[in-house]
């Protein structure tokens, strides 16, 4: 069976058609969904009675399945989501989607500010980071426009969003062309504007420069983890061989060519590459370019040898790069307590 989001416009609207709906409701459903956030076909006042009724038994409105919810105490709730893999309705892969709500409210009238949303864009991960759970089971397959769309509105569903990310499963520049469908969507019909959405990859350099020169419309974050070439080619093996002063090159051109800073992500491994000798080497790198840091304490996995920092080094390691001209901030863990690392749900669910 098919779902409204895997509908084209005109496939959607023979479908509705075929069902006694007239072409302009396919409008009004596509609208209902995506822009307004109503997933419930009976809510859909704008459809005659009788047409919601035959798409409420023909069409689901989500290919996806929810098979868990992980909540932490700070409001972090991490959804399993699980996709058809053939044609059995029981074969399925499962990916995840994480709404982080925000630390405080606005000032003046205490509305919430937007939750961020983490998504996935493939259901696990080819790039085989050791110290990351999203590679362990391999990778699966990449997701399409509309099941990456549907993150973006389950999430929404959760509540209202201020930014999102896609910094989940997968590598986005590997299925980059489902990416960019889900968010144009997520830009002209959701409306959240592009400075809201950012994608990490661990940064192929060839494609970094190809995709800046088409105008892309998101915030660009690389996966770096250490300055260290020998380093990084353990740590993220996909990106072995490849320089890293190439990647660093690819990451200036986008700001030449797009006007907008790069962000350097680097997850913090206890003992690993969270020294004194890592933060002068990684200072070099990165002194004089346009740029920021985002140091990130890591996420305990129980399967993966790996620790978060000792407590005090990471604001040390910040302010050794602050002192020496590097813009660097700290991001720290939401959701500790409900499988925060990513992936983490995924493998339970496993069973590994």
């Amino acid at each position: 069976m098919t779902s409204l989001l895997a509908l084209g416009p005109d496939a959607l609207a023979d479908f509705v058609v075929e069902r006694g709906g007239q072409r302009f409701h396919a409008k009004a459903l596509r609208r209902n969904v995506v822009a307004r956030g109503v997933l419930d076909y009976e809510a859909m006042t704008d459809l005659p009675a009788s047409l919601r009724a035959r798409l409420a038994e023909d069409l689901p409105i989500f290919a996806g399945r929810l098979d868990a919810v992980s909540e932490a105490r700070d409001g972090t709730r991490k959804l399993l989501l699980s996709f058809p893999r053939g044609r059995s309705a029981e074969d399925r892969l499962a990916v995840e989607t994480v709404h982080i709500p925000p630390h405080k409210p606005l000032d003046g009238d205490g509305d919430p500010r937007g939750a961020t949303l983490c998504v996935s864009s493939q259901a696990g991960c080819p790039v085989g980071c050791p110290f990351c759970a999203s590679g362990l089971l391999g990778l699966e397959r990449n997701l399409e426009h509309h099941e990456i769309l549907e993150q973006f509105l389950r999430g929404r569903d959760l509540g209202a969003l201020r930014r999102v990310v896609v910094m989940g499963i997968g590598e986005p520049l590997l299925n980059l062309e489902n990416l960019e469908r889900a968010l144009d969507a997520v830009r002209d019909e959701m409306g959240l504007g592009a400075r809201k959405i950012t994608v990490s990859t661990v940064g192929f350099p060839g494609r970094l420069r190809r995709l800046a020169e088409s105008s892309p419309r998101f915030q660009l974050a690389i996966s770096l983890h250490t300055p260290f070439q020998e380093e990084r080619d353990h740590l993220v093996p996909a990106m072995a061989g490849v320089p890293v002063e190439d990647v660093l090159a690819a990451g200036d051109h986008w700001f030449e060519t797009t006007g907008r800073e790069v962000t350097y992500e680097y997850v913090l491994l206890g003992g690993v590459n969270d020294t004194p000798r890592h933060a002068e080497a990684l200072t070099d790198r990165l002194r004089g370019r346009r740029c920021g840091v985002n140091l990130i304490p890591y996420n305990p996995t129980p399967e993966l040898p790996y620790a978060r920092p000792t407590s005090g080094d990471p604001e040390a390691f910040q302010e050794f790069l602050r002192g020496r001209g590097v813009v660097a901030t700290i991001r720290w863990s939401r959701g500790l307590d409900g499988a925060a690392a990513c992936g983490q749900l995924r493998l339970d669910a496993a069973g590994r």
